[in-house]
């Protein structure tokens, strides 16, 4: 994906920086030993400006995530909210991508973390479509993996920069057979996820997810789930088998990048009708019209910029 960074700032550790003058250490501790925390959120362009989408939910989640790596994050929830409010801006962007990371410094190398600097940094730039624009209507292919999810919810649980190489390689394993993305399942033989989305299926009109054991409580996932619930479908969260995904009437991801794609092909597999499902599309029409601010309903899930 071609990133224009001319002219592009970064904001790290309180101030902002010209991009490509922004680095860190080659004996950052996160560097050797994945020791960070990180969040992917999206902002959208609506007819009173730019705004993003559930902003808090995410940083929340990045704080959450840092305690759990007993990192403490150097700012206040406030100022990390402000900040990703103020990097779109001072970028000119009306929609985009926004990377915050937390990551640990160089004073000292070794699985001894102690007395490193906690550093925060957030980017942002424009962001076209993640997959072929064709994708939201004609849907994606995707093969199961041969790497599973992690046993540690920990791990899967949580946007850490150490455990996303499983991810990276079965999508690369995806891109090589010639599918689009790439189908997790748990240690248990259960679906997961996918390489970095959510997945649903749908069967008899119900809507059915796996349980968050073993794969990210996405925040586009919680959105999902309440839209669906408030057009009055059934949402079962359990473990789902392969089986169950092959035999569905419908199925699709959902994530910051992908938003809601429809899946049509599984291995060998064509999935309900190989095209968009009914349920697929009143979805993606709601989120569409939340996110660019046209649903009053869902209007507190927005933090305008402007």
């Amino acid at each position: 994906m071609f990133v224009n960074t001319e002219n592009k700032l970064i904001w790290k550790n309180g101030s902002f920086e010209n991009w490509d003058d922004s680095n860190i250490h080659v004996l950052s501790h996160t560097l050797h030993y994945g020791t960070g925390v990180f969040e992917g959120v999206r902002a959208y362009m609506t007819s009173t400006g730019p705004a993003i989408f559930r902003l808090k939910d995410h940083t929340l989640r990045l704080f959450d995530a840092a305690e759990k790596l007993n990192i403490k994050i150097p700012f206040s929830l406030e100022e990390i909210l402000d900040a990703q409010c103020k990097i779109l801006t001072q970028n000119k962007l009306n929609e985009g991508y926004i990377r915050p990371i937390v990551y640990l410094g160089n004073e000292g190398l070794g699985l001894r973390a102690n007395n490193l600097s906690v550093n925060v940094a957030i980017a942002a730039w424009e962001w076209p479509s993640y997959m072929d624009p064709d994708a939201k209507k004609n849907g994606i292919s995707i093969i199961k993996s041969t790497h599973s999810q992690y046993e540690n919810p920990l791990h899967s649980g949580n946007k850490i920069i150490g455990t996303y190489f499983q991810n990276t390689m079965a999508l690369h394993e995806a891109l090589d057979k010639g599918a689009d993305e790439a189908l997790m399942m748990d240690v248990n033989g259960f679906i997961s996820e996918g390489s970095g989305e959510n997945i649903f299926i749908v069967k008899n009109n119900i809507i059915y997810t796996p349980t968050t054991d073993h794969c990210l409580n996405g925040i586009t996932r919680q959105s999902v789930i309440k839209i669906a619930k408030d057009l009055e479908y059934s949402v079962v969260e359990k473990d789902l088998a392969y089986s169950d995904l092959i035999s569905c009437d419908e199925a699709f991801f959902t994530g910051t990048a992908v938003e809601i794609t429809p899946i049509s092909k599984v291995d060998k597999s064509i999935i309900g009708t190989g095209a968009r499902g009914k349920i697929t599309l009143e979805l993606q029409k709601v989120f569409e019209q939340t996110v660019s601010g046209n649903n009053s309903k869902y209007q507190n899930w927005l933090t305008f910029t402007n």
